[in-house]
């Protein structure tokens, strides 16, 4: 058995060829097709975060409004970008969020991608440190959350309050008991990865590594998905961890399918550079189904993740990504013994 959810960059444009013409329209679409995806027994909805851009920047109204329209599935993101994350303010609205889940939350975050403008933390009033590079920032925010997670009191009491207090220093209000075990870094290299398994964070890795060795994506990301386990199982936490992957992947079982994602069944890896380094991109799958169990019997890092995260082409609607994932679900997990 594996996880699968999907995974959904929530782009709006004003275009003909858009089914989401608006943020509202993209918002509302998002939270129908959480619902349509628990109905068809998938196991996530996650959303990208993303600032200054036609995409979801928000997440923590639309999961709470998902959490009250669904009772199973579970609810995340896929990344918050923690350079502009005031990690006290994150964690209040994340555990009233999780609560109203019933405890659902599966949260992404991480140092963030490349941006749509200039250093754009610095217009939500985040500054890194003198001596402290942007993601540094982004760490130690992470570090302070992953602390008030905990529950504990940390903040003095007023000696005169509007409300009576309990003894002893104050935690945040409200916690939400084994959200802080439900926090996941996306990590872009294997270096990084060891560092989120000596916090004690989930593993997130999507279809672009900050790095190339010369190897098929696959597997370099199944090389980082074991040094994660081994730091993990060195670092000696109690739980046991989780790790997802996220894919492309479309079954063509339909002339629609074939004109939207014919294409991409040539597809393959790539090299570039980012951020002044090389980065390997990963492929899209896109086959008849029993080609698609073929292919994704190969791939290394799914088989040795335990969630696979479906990117969905959101502006396509609600009812053709219903259809994507039922044909995955229907077509191709069960073959693979995923269902």
């Amino acid at each position: 058995m594996k996880n699968i959810g999907f995974l959904s960059f929530g782009h709006w444009s004003d275009s003909p060829q858009s089914a989401t013409r608006s943020a509202r329209d993209t918002l509302l679409q998002s939270i129908d097709l959480a619902v349509a995806a628990e109905e068809l027994g998938a196991d996530g909805a996650y959303f990208r975060v993303h600032h200054f851009a036609r995409q979801l920047a928000s997440p923590f109204p639309l999961l709470a409004a998902a959490a009250a329209r669904t009772s199973r599935i579970e609810l995340g993101t896929g990344v918050i970008d923690m350079r502009y994350e005031n990690p006290l303010y994150f964690a209040e609205n994340a555990a009233a969020a999780d609560l109203i889940s019933g405890g659902r939350l599966q949260l992404g975050i991480s140092r963030g991608s490349p941006e749509q403008v200039i250093a754009g933390y610095r217009y939500f009033g985040f500054e890194p440190p003198e001596g402290m590079s942007d993601a540094d920032m982004a760490r130690g925010h992470t570090q302070v959350l992953m602390e008030v997670l905990k529950g504990e009191g940390f903040a003095e009491p007023n000696p005169r309050p509007m409300f009576p207090n309990p003894p002893g220093p104050l935690p945040l209000e409200p916690h939400s008991p084994g959200l802080r075990d439900r926090i996941w870094w996306g990590a872009g290299s294997r270096a990084t990865a060891e560092w989120t398994a000596e916090q004690g964070m989930n593993l997130m890795s999507s279809t672009l590594l900050t790095e190339d060795t010369g190897v098929p994506f696959h597997q370099l990301q199944a090389e980082q998905i074991q040094r994660f386990r081994d730091a993990w199982k060195e670092a000696g936490h109690e739980r046991e961890p989780r790790v997802s992957v996220s894919r492309s992947i479309f079954p063509l079982v339909s002339d629609l399918d074939r004109a939207y994602f014919g294409h991409e069944s040539r597809s393959t890896d790539q090299v570039g550079f980012l951020d002044g380094g090389s980065a390997r991109f990963g492929r899209s799958y896109a086959a008849e189904p029993d080609v698609l169990v073929k292919e994704l019997a190969e791939d290394e890092a799914i088989a040795a993740a335990d969630t696979l995260l479906l990117t969905v082409p959101n502006q396509l609607g609600v009812d053709y990504n219903a259809h994507v994932i039922e044909s995955l679900l229907t077509h191709v997990a069960p073959a693979l013994g995923w269902r």
